[in-house]
């Protein structure tokens, strides 16, 4: 009996094809993201648009802008730092609120929202979460509890004399312990989630808000 051999592989042809398996792969992730880029965006900017109409009252329209280095200009750029917000207009084009993004760490991973806020009455107008990992039925009350949606209604934020901070902090407290107008009444079994967000508006607003009333007559006249 005649033994067969058989004529194993070089490593240079496993190298070769092992690297082409690389290449095409590498093409086929950066087509379909390339693809699905556009589609993503848009998606974002429909929901952040919805949610800043949403969280201020009487808004017809917006505009983006970014803070940065102590100066006002529109956000063009998506990738440029500063602090971004969205003035928000009346069908008139009256200055009415602005609406701007913050997070904070809750149980699972950073919630992500967008609060609204109006000049008139220096509150805080509206909470939109606009991504959150936090447990189905618990953490996601925050999102669907109305007792504790109305804590947004007309949450104190005001900015202090010197114009520096918050008059006083955002802060959250046991369900049923509100006794301030800056206090946030928390959801009995969901305290982190309710907290993340306590803690995303004060530290949010109370970075932004004394920056921006700077320049509220640059606003109105947009």
């Amino acid at each position: 009996m005649t033994e067969t051999t058989v004529e194993k592989p070089s490593s240079l042809r496993m190298i070769i094809s092992l690297t082409l398996v690389s290449i095409l792969s590498g093409i086929a992730v950066v087509s379909v993201y390339l693809y699905t880029k556009p589609i993503i965006d848009e998606n974002k900017r429909r929901a952040i648009e919805a949610a800043v109409l949403k969280v201020i009252p009487d808004a017809a329209g917006y505009q983006p802008f970014l803070l940065e280095d102590n100066t006002l200009k529109p956000a063009t750029d998506s990738k440029t730092k500063g602090l971004l917000f969205y003035a928000g207009y009346d069908q008139h084009k009256q200055l009415v609120g602005l609406a701007a993004p913050a997070n904070a760490q809750g149980y699972a991973d950073k919630v992500y929202i967008i609060y609204g806020y109006r000049f008139d009455c220096e509150c805080i107008t509206g909470v939109k979460v606009i991504k959150h990992a936090e447990t189905p039925g618990l953490g996601d009350k925050v999102i669907t509890d109305q007792s504790f949606v109305a804590n947004f209604d007309a949450l104190d934020a005001k900015v202090n004399v010197e114009g520096s901070a918050l008059q006083n902090r955002i802060i959250t407290v046991k369900h049923g312990a509100k006794t301030n107008p800056w206090e946030i009444d928390a959801i009995s079994g969901a305290t982190i989630t309710s907290r993340a967000i306590g803690k995303a508006l004060d530290i949010g607003a109370g970075q932004l808000l004394p920056q921006v009333l700077k320049f509220r007559d640059q606003l109105e006249a947009q």
